[in-house]
């Protein structure tokens, strides 16, 4: 088949369709066809190649005929359709319906794709299954399906003599099958547990563990679950994406290095290999259809799709392990040493499903300002007034950066001369668009102007500075730590940091001991060494109200003997990452300088509501701690010792938080 075929069918979709030659096997709920909402194999799929669609679909789903004539309604034609209501159900098997569906118009009548496509007959004189007739039936009973030995749902077959129960889909299975992919001999169905010790207990075409029962050979040691003997892998594949010629199925197990992903695997892993005789081209199932050029969030630019990238390529931009000249991967035009695993490269967190072949590159420009003059720019969050570099260290007393809410001071800075509004050199060329390098999604720049606090949804910080906001606004990234990048650099550790997933290793921070709350941490390859992303963002310079000296990150050394914090008089653990000042020779824990709501400016408000507060919203400001006497927190009673805490308003008394834990125990 065509592999560049697109089709436009409205009554499935609101945008084309392309055809994929790839399998799509794991029986995920996610890789489910939206068609008939069933997991079964997909060899070849249509899918959307719009962003954000994610959609797959059976090549027989997509093909449907828009009119059939249905032995159950012989008086009217029934209509393909598109309507997701999952509260209908099919007249003739009683299941919910998908989106999918044939109708009657005039006479209100709805079945699913399935029973439309494939009407089920209500008796069934020799079925395959068993020795009986069997006759139809739809309600739900307790007992299971006489093969697959799973409980009875939707419609269902009886054989009234035996009083034994079949799923409509179990029917067409028999005690003895020839399966296309071990022509040897035929596959015997049996139970599971019936498989001797050294017997082959994984599916030879799919790598999943049979449920119940399972097709297999004896003779040969080969194993099928139900889900590939009913829908089994192609014996031929042409897909010039993927090879020129005709691709043979293998399907005894081999051990071989895929030319796609170099991965030197079992094929049961991979769904099977395909080989080429005249080439000798071998390839697993599952990387048959790979895209050809794709963007990904670990870098600026597109990539493409070779057989063979060449000496100049060490190690894979995403999982940073070694990469092979001689196999597939994907490399950058642009960057001249970047390639990544073929496999790493289609990752979901990784790769946002969108194949760009064909699609004409369009460079938008992402700059937040517009420069009035030399050293004077005009910047998205105040239009208000020009803005003038400073460069040097210049003191600015305790005014933080508008838009990461650090202090100023220790950088070159954009500065109103007419207001009170200054910006890190860095924060001001914060692009307005951005891929994050942990999500797949482009996020734009938020300026807030009415300073309203909101939570950061990688660190948890509570902060009214920049963020950067995905397309559905559901997800609001502080700008400090979308600016995080890899390789992370950091003066904590020696070696190079990368992003892992919080649980691929351990989650727990090395510099704070806590457990991290973002989805992803910073994680260190050759020792072991983890770092939440607040720790990661942590200054490594500061200013706080009880010394006149710069605070500086102690990370890679420790406090000598017994040390105790200046701000809250205890004692320090030196395993702990901490601030110092070497001149006053003071040693303060990092919250302590910090603080939870540091990144708060006075006056920003932040509002809290819904069910579990019975719906009455409460309101709180951030106020300095700039009183001689430190105000009591409302919760635990102590003197809040942080540099910015809450006061809810319109409270005539005493209503201050001091910190988050505080904070989330007042509301209850």
């Amino acid at each position: 088949m065509d592999t560049t075929t697109t089709i436009y069918k409205p009554h499935i979709h609101e945008h084309p369709l392309s055809y994929s030659a790839r399998f799509i096997t794991d029986g995920s709920y996610s890789h489910r066809c939206i068609g008939c909402q069933t997991t079964d194999n997909m060899y070849g799929v249509y899918f959307c190649n719009k962003f954000g669609c994610s959609i797959w679909l059976h090549k027989e789903c997509t093909e449907a005929p828009l009119e059939i004539n249905h032995p159950s309604h012989p008086q009217h034609p029934l209509m393909l359709n598109n309507y997701d209501d999952s509260s209908d159900q099919c007249v003739l098997c009683r299941g919910y319906l998908p989106p999918l569906r044939y109708t009657c118009f005039t006479c209100k009548i709805t079945v699913d794709i399935a029973c439309g496509m494939k009407p089920w007959p209500q008796v069934i004189e020799h079925p395959l299954c068993h020795s009986h007739p069997l006759i139809v039936k739809g309600n739900e009973v307790s007992a299971s399906c006489g093969v697959c030995k799973e409980s009875n749902y939707g419609l269902f077959y009886l054989c009234i003599e035996c009083n034994v129960y079949f799923h409509v889909e179990c029917v067409r299975f028999s005690q003895e099958v020839n399966h296309p992919c071990h022509s040897n001999h035929p596959l015997k169905l049996i139970a599971f547990d019936a498989l001797t010790d050294d017997a082959e207990k994984t599916c030879i075409l799919c790598a999943n563990y049979p449920r119940n029962v399972c097709y297999h050979c004896f003779i040969c040691d080969f194993t099928s679950c139900l889900r590939c003997t009913r829908r089994p892998p192609p014996l031929v594949v042409e897909d010039m994406k993927t090879h020129q010629h005709q691709l043979l199925r293998i399907s005894k197990r081999i051990s071989y290095a895929c030319d796609v992903c170099g991965l030197k695997r079992d094929t049961q892993y991979y769904h099977g290999s395909y080989i080429c005789h005249q080439c000798d081209f071998v390839v697993h199932g599952m990387c048959i259809g790979l895209p050809r050029v794709i963007s990904i969030n670990r870098h600026d630019h597109r990539i493409s799709f070779t057989y063979h990238i060449g000496p100049d390529y060490s190690k894979c931009g995403v999982c940073h392990r070694s990469i092979s000249q001689h196999h597939g991967a994907y490399s950058c035009f642009v960057c001249p040493n970047y390639a990544v695993h073929s496999r790493c490269a289609i990752e979901r967190d990784v790769w946002d499903g969108v194949e760009l072949e064909g699609i004409p590159y369009v460079t938008e420009d992402v700059t937040p300002y517009k420069v009035v003059s030399d050293g004077l720019i005009s910047h998205v969050s105040h239009v208000e007034h020009p803005l003038k570099l400073h460069k040097g260290n210049i003191l600015y007393g305790w005014i933080r950066c508008e838009a990461c809410r650090d202090p100023v001071g220790f950088d070159s800075v954009f500065v109103c001369e007419k207001c009170c509004f200054l910006l890190h050199q860095k924060c001001a060329n914060l692009p307005m668009k951005k891929k994050f390098i942990v999500d797949t999604e482009l996020y734009k720049l938020e300026v807030d102007k009415l300073r309203v606090a909101s939570y950061c949804s990688e660190c948890a910080t509570l902060s009214d500075g920049f963020k950067y906001s995905s397309h559905d606004e559901n997800r609001k990234v502080d700008v400090r730590c979308f600016s995080l990048s890899e390789p992370f650099v950091h003066a904590g550790h020696s070696h190079l940091l990368y992003f892992r997933k919080a649980y691929y290793r351990r989650s727990i921070c090395d510099a704070c001991m806590k457990m991290s709350n973002s989805r992803f941490t910073l994680d260190c390859e050759d020792c072991r060494f983890n770092l939440c992303f607040f720790c990661a963002t942590l200054p490594l310079r500061t200013w706080h109200r009880t010394d006149e000296h710069p605070l500086i990150l102690c990370c890679d050394k420790k406090a000598g003997g017994q040390s105790w914090c200046d701000i809250c008089e205890r004692q320090l653990n030196p395993m702990l990452w901490f601030y110092t000042c070497s001149s006053c020779e003071v040693a303060i824990h990092a919250e302590c300088v910090i603080g939870d709501f540091s990144r708060i400016n006075p006056g920003s408000t932040i509002e809290f509501g819904g069910p579990e507060l019975g719906w009455r919203n409460k309101i709180f400001e951030a106020v300095p701690n700039n009183q001689s006497t430190r105000p009591l927190c409302t919760k635990c009673r102590s003197r809040c010792k942080f540099s910015i805490f809450l006061k809810e308003k319109n409270k005539a008394k005493n209503g201050y938080i001091c910190s988050r834990s505080c904070l989330l125990s007042y509301l209850g």
